[in-house]
């Protein structure tokens, strides 16, 4: 009892002496003591962040929701993203073309107020605002400070996403993509996000030639409906483009690279179209065009409401709808035809483009069943016509379905803070399917069962009556076969987006 007490009472004193040293503390000293303990406290002793220039304003509990699951009110404007000012210095030392005696500065201790006065505005160029050092971008970066990073910074270091390895095995002539099998079930409309692997942001495959000028056909023959750009969305573009060709260079170094001279400052060469190009001769969207058969959609925070809206892309890759008929649109709007949007996930994409921190970037699949392999499908495309009957099945055979699979990745820029959208559209064969354990049964019981409205909208019911007879076959062909149990209860795959196998069937097939 006796030594109870005295432990007690030395507990009580060395409480006593630590507050007094925290109480003589500078206000910073207590902010860094703080957060460095803050992981360790309980969650009720954890005061609300208060704002400062340093911290960005949010909302009060945004995910709080209240009684009957209904979204409360939030003031998107009070939301910034997740700021990664710390990663400036670093990148400014790394960066080759960096400007070193003009290092970022630090932020004083000014009011909210005025850093939300100060936000670069909406469609403004950033190259001729008339006050660089005193106007910042969402991410709480003057554009002093972007101009002091130069061209091609260290946006590893910026955005907190190491670059990746080295694909040194890879050869284009016989690379294939990765057998992408985003097939769920039960099957609900979710964001269905995971982590991206920072290797596969953009892989390729052996069509690249054939797939870049495919893209640049289309936009000679449809101009702003592959490609376009509005007023504000400059940085971005610029960002989006340093940022795709410093992947490539890092992933491909055997095909990419990026020289600079006085005479034409930088140029990124292609060794697999065996070209050139002049990075300041074309709008960034042009390179990426020229360069990268991906698609990008860039989204930018409106300051007046802290929404997102798509303001630039090159897209190509688009079924149903195209650039020129979303550009300018919210998010909500652009996704106003999907269905259950609006019940059960705007809210929740809403806040997840609001605090999206640079150094996370997601991945997703959306998929569909198609006849040949329709890349771009405009409103009245002769191939729409397909969607609207069921062909006779003399006239359609299997080798004519393909699965296409929307492999996408969104991730936030972390200078401008604006969010790209990217997408690349992979075809597979379905008769593929047939030595895929478990991927026969699992799509034959989402195309039959699946939700009403989602399916409808997917639009499978045109290939339905060809594709369902023959994954039945291959089902109980792999059941009796031994490849898969007996008895299995359809589920999602361990393996998604892939199936049990994948990787060794894919490296024997492509030979690395």
């Amino acid at each position: 009892m006796l030594l109870s007490g005295h432990y007690a009472a030395a507990t009580v004193i060395g409480l006593l002496l630590s507050l007094v040293s925290f109480l003589l503390l500078t206000g910073y000293q207590r902010k860094v003591v703080y957060h460095r303990l803050a992981p360790w406290l309980p969650l009720t002793a954890r005061p609300r962040r208060t704002s400062s220039s340093k911290t960005p304003p949010r909302s009060i509990s945004p995910e709080r929701k209240p009684p009957g699951n209904v979204p409360p009110p939030v003031e998107h404007k009070d939301i910034f993203p997740p700021w990664r000012r710390d990663a400036l210095v670093p990148a400014a030392t790394s960066s080759p073309f960096a400007r070193k005696n003009e290092p970022p500065g630090a932020f004083d201790d000014s009011p909210d107020r005025i850093f939300r006065e100060s936000l670069i505005p909406f469609t403004t160029d950033y190259r001729i605002c008339a006050s660089p050092a005193a106007t910042y971008t969402p991410m709480g970066i003057s554009l002093s400070e972007i101009a002091a990073l130069s061209d091609f910074p260290d946006y590893a270091k910026l955005s907190g996403v190491p670059l990746p390895i080295p694909y040194t095995d890879f050869r284009i002539e016989t690379a294939l993509p990765r057998p992408y099998r985003p097939f769920r079930w039960a099957y609900h409309q979710t964001m269905s996000l995971t982590r991206l692997e920072k290797d596969w942001w953009l892989e390729m495959e052996s069509n690249f030639v054939e797939s870049i000028r495919e893209r640049k056909e289309l936009f000679d023959k449809y101009g702003t409906m592959m490609l376009n750009y509005l007023p504000g969305s400059e940085l971005a573009c610029k960002e989006l483009m340093e940022m795709v060709l410093q992947f490539q260079c890092a992933r491909y170094p055997q095909y990419f690279s990026l020289s600079h001279s006085e005479q034409r400052g930088h140029v990124f060469h292609n060794g697999i179209l065996k070209n050139e190009t002049v990075i300041r001769d074309m709008h960034p969207l042009h390179v990426l065009l020229e360069n990268v058969p991906e698609d990008f959609a860039v989204m930018l925070r409106n300051p007046e409401d802290g929404h997102y809206y798509l303001r630039a892309g090159v897209l190509c890759s688009s079924l149903g709808w195209n650039l020129s008929t979303k550009l300018g649109m919210q998010l909500k709007e652009i996704h106003q035809p999907i269905p259950d949007y609006k019940e059960k996930m705007e809210f929740s994409m809403d806040r997840y483009f609001a605090k999206l921190p640079p150094a996370r970037p997601i991945q997703r699949g959306s998929w569909g069943l198609e006849i040949d392999k329709p890349l771009f499908m405009p409103p009245g495309d002769p191939h729409e016509a397909y969607r609207g009957y069921q062909m006779d099945p003399a006239e359609l055979p299997l080798s004519r379905i393909h699965l296409r699979v929307d492999w996408q990745t969104l991730r936030r820029l972390p200078l401008s803070g604006s969010i790209i959208f990217n997408f690349k559209a992979l075809f597979t064969p379905v008769e593929d399917f047939r030595e895929e354990p478990h991927i026969p049964r699992l799509l034959a019981h989402i195309l039959r069962n699946g939700p009403q409205n989602i399916m409808a909208y997917k639009n499978t019911w045109h290939v339905e009556h060809v594709v369902l007879p023959a994954l039945d076959r291959w089902a109980r062909e792999q059941e009796s076969e031994g490849m898969v149990e007996k008895g299995w209860e359809v589920s999602t795959l361990e393996e998604t987006p892939f199936f049990r196998g994948w990787e060794e069937k894919w490296r024997a097939r492509q030979g690395f």
